[in-house]
């Protein structure tokens, strides 16, 4: 059998099976959700770089937060949008492959950088007098080079067992984009091991880190109720809303894709959290950081008022 198989060049990315009409909607729906995507989390990293009042450990997560919602998006949108505007929706292996490897990278460093954030706001309340020496730059600049590191080798490890599998076809993929499970679905000898990573995998970046952020925020809650006056209250509980909707919307979808036992009759549904996943989350994240939190929108403001040359601006917050 080995002898008669032949291995696949190219793939199909069938994508939402509908009508030209409404793909040609969808196209620029999506295009104008994407736009989005890249401006809001533009403006977050911009101001976050400009504005020296938010050069504060819990702005530099954010700003990588931002960095990666661009470049999630930016992996798989593009090329969905083009398949919605074209009938021939192949994409060659190798292309492929790379756009599973990257989209594992970036969301499982985001998980990792989420669960930082939780840490960041539970030491910033619970330990106020001690959050400059817990929060260093040093402790900020290794906790987020452990997550970008801990996210691309996860990913590396998934691409190294993908690579192994022959694939011999079909080769149509079931999906807006080359999500490992329907990717995997084309290999052509067992995925055992592939799946029992996968499994792994998520215990490690979606259990363990939204455990963590869980704990974290009984203790903050804890903290809080002790606080007397009413107003510290709901400084306190604002801080931590809008990072409490990510995780909310980011783990909740990602464990239903992937931890939820799969069927023939979840992929369309699979496809549509998938894609509020790639491209909805992304773009609600600045928006949501931006609504509820009082510090970005004053810094807003003071770069749309700002009238300074952009060199005085740099010079000022050395």
């Amino acid at each position: 059998m080995e002898g008669n198989q032949t291995r696949i060049t190219d793939v199909t990315l069938l994508g939402f099976q509908v009508g030209s009409a409404l793909e040609i909607l969808l196209c620029g729906l999506f295009s104008v959700f994407y736009a989005l995507t890249l401006l809001g989390n533009g403006i977050i990293f911009g101001i976050i770089c400009l504005d020296c009042k938010l050069h504060t450990p819990m702005y530099f997560f954010l700003s990588h937060l931002a960095v990666i919602d661009m470049s999630y998006a930016s992996n798989n949108v593009p090329k969905m949008l083009a398949n919605l505007m074209n009938k021939k929706r192949t994409i060659s292996f190798v292309p492929c492959i790379m756009q599973t490897f990257l989209y594992f990278a970036f969301a499982d460093t985001e998980c990792l950088i989420l669960v930082v954030m939780s840490y960041d706001r539970y030491v910033v309340i619970c330990h106020p007098l001690q959050y400059t020496v817990i929060m260093s730059w040093r402790v900020c600049t290794i906790l987020a080079l452990t997550s970008w590191s801990c996210g691309f080798a996860l990913s590396l490890v998934h691409a190294i067992l993908l690579l192994r599998l022959p694939f011999c076809g079909p080769r149509d993929v079931n999906h807006l984009f080359c999500e490992i499970l329907s990717v995997l679905k084309l290999a052509c000898a067992d995925t055992w091991v592939n799946h029992v990573f996968i499994f792994a995998t998520c215990v490690f970046v979606l259990v363990g880190p939204l455990s963590l952020i869980l704990v974290s925020y009984m203790h903050i809650l804890g903290a809080i109720l002790k606080i007397q006056t009413k107003e510290g209250r709901m400084k306190a509980l604002s801080t931590c809303f809008s990072h409490l909707c990510v995780v909310g919307l980011f783990f909740g979808i990602a464990m239903v894709v992937y931890m939820v036992p799969d069927s023939n009759q979840r992929e369309e549904q699979e496809k549509i959290l998938s894609l509020f996943h790639s491209l909805f989350n992304p773009m609600l994240n600045p928006l949501i950081y931006s609504l509820r939190n009082a510090q970005v929108k004053s810094a807003l403001h003071r770069a749309l008022q700002r009238k300074r040359p952009m060199g005085r601006v740099y010079g000022l917050c050395l």
